[in-house]
């Protein structure tokens, strides 16, 4: 799914569509996000004289990152668009078409995300 979100991002971003730039961006970012280690979890550096804390050797100081299964990405996405479709429902009861309209389309765009390839 992620190789999806890229290469729709590739291609929005070719045809300078906005709408599906701002939304695969979210959801990548959001992915990025679910994968990254809560920091009680990360490692300590072992430090140096000079810096606590620092660490030391190749690779690390490279953060740590959570496998995601396709179901979690696919469960990302699907919030992404449901976070999308509800803030699209509040903007239209407060008279905002447009801005409803813009997040109706970008849930589109990420709904065509988890729709299996054919």
């Amino acid at each position: 799914m992620r190789a999806s979100l890229r290469a729709g991002l590739k291609t929005a971003l070719k045809n300078r569509d906005r709408v599906a730039t701002t939304a695969l961006r979210s959801a990548l970012a959001a992915i990025d996000n679910a994968e990254a280690v809560p920091v009680d979890q990360l490692s300590t550096g072992t430090g140096t004289d000079h810096v606590v804390g620092a660490a030391l050797g190749v690779g690390a100081a490279e953060a740590e990152r959570r496998e995601l299964t396709e179901a979690d990405l696919r469960s990302i996405v699907e919030n992404e668009v449901l976070e999308r479709t509800t803030a699209a429902d509040e903007y239209e009861r407060l008279g905002r078409t447009e801005a409803a309209e813009r997040l109706r389309a970008e849930a589109d765009v990420l709904r065509e995300h988890l729709e299996p390839a054919s």
